[in-house]
């Protein structure tokens, strides 16, 4: 059975509550090897500069829960992604490309320049994405990522947002 008219609609991007941090830090545990928890993660979310997006889908009969999140910090006129997970039952569906859009664009309306992050070589979605928003590699870390399938090299990415 096709469920092609559930997801036809995009998703909506709203500032996470403390309630959705559990299914947040689920989410990042199914996604990276070094796992933040919800304590974590609002340690994170309530520092200054910081920003915590989640992506929930729009239809009114699906359910709350979160597909996905983003975690930015912005120091002045530069900001970097801490993080950046979606559910892995709901990816290849764009919600990490949304979340980057709306997360950029709020930056852009705070005046931000500048948003870097660090991604690991290895993972060619990821690097497949911020390159499609228009992130250039500007510097490279080897031996970063200790888990990593492709020898640990974290590549630093920017992009220029004004």
């Amino acid at each position: 059975m096709s469920f092609w008219w559930f997801w036809s609609t995009p998703p909506v991007i709203e500032a996470a509550l403390d309630d959705d941090l559990p299914a947040l830090a689920e989410i990042h545990a199914q996604s990276f090897a070094h796992r933040w928890d919800a304590d974590e993660l609002a340690r994170l979310r309530d520092q200054d500069g910081a920003m915590l997006l989640l992506a929930r889908r729009a239809s009114p009969y699906g359910t709350r829960r979160p597909l996905g999140f983003l975690l930015l910090r912005q120091v002045a006129d530069e900001a970097e992604v801490l993080t950046l997970a979606v559910d892995p039952r709901h990816r290849g569906r764009g919600i990490g490309k949304r979340l980057m859009q709306d997360g950029m664009f709020r930056l852009y309306g705070d005046r931000c320049k500048s948003l870097f992050l660090e991604v690991d070589a290895a993972n060619e979605a990821a690097l497949l994405l911020y390159r499609s928003l228009g992130f250039r590699q500007v510097g490279e870390r080897k031996g970063y990522y200790r888990d990593s399938t492709g020898g640990g090299t974290a590549l630093v990415m920017r992009v220029d947002l004004g």
